[in-house]
């Protein structure tokens, strides 16, 4: 991948980070604060909408599947990095969400970024078969 390429993923990695961390620092609540079955059911489908989200901006970038796990390293990182400062003041950052509910975000967080690298590693290595 070209530099530009490399940077433009960055960019949107942190572009998403940003509308997810304003988004959950609102109304992470309803989904982190609620009944068991609803929240497992938000921990289930997060993940997947996130992937396909990347597999779409992958696709629109036009990356080659060979490149996939390197891309999806570059739109997570901004988001990793971000959230770790996040959790680390969960309280300034997202004041609506009880420091209780910081595991589960937390957990939310793991589950969604191996999933979306998961994909991007079984692609690449597929590719390469």
């Amino acid at each position: 991948m070209k530099t530009q390429e490399c940077m433009l993923l960055l960019s949107l990695g942190f572009v998403i980070w940003i509308l997810g961390t304003i988004y959950y620092a609102h109304a992470g609540y309803r989904v982190l604060e609620t009944t068991s079955a609803q929240y497992w059911a938000s921990f289930a489908i997060s993940p997947i909408v996130s992937a396909a989200l990347c597999i779409l901006i992958l696709r629109w970038r036009h990356i080659v599947p060979s490149n996939w796990a390197a891309a999806m390293l570059l739109l997570s990182i901004p988001g990793m990095i971000g959230e770790a400062i996040v959790l680390s003041n969960l309280g300034t950052f997202m004041p609506r969400i009880h420091q209780a509910s910081g595991g589960r975000y937390g957990a939310f967080l793991f589950a969604t970024y191996a999933v979306v690298l998961g994909v991007a590693e079984f692609a690449t290595l597929h590719s390469t078969r």
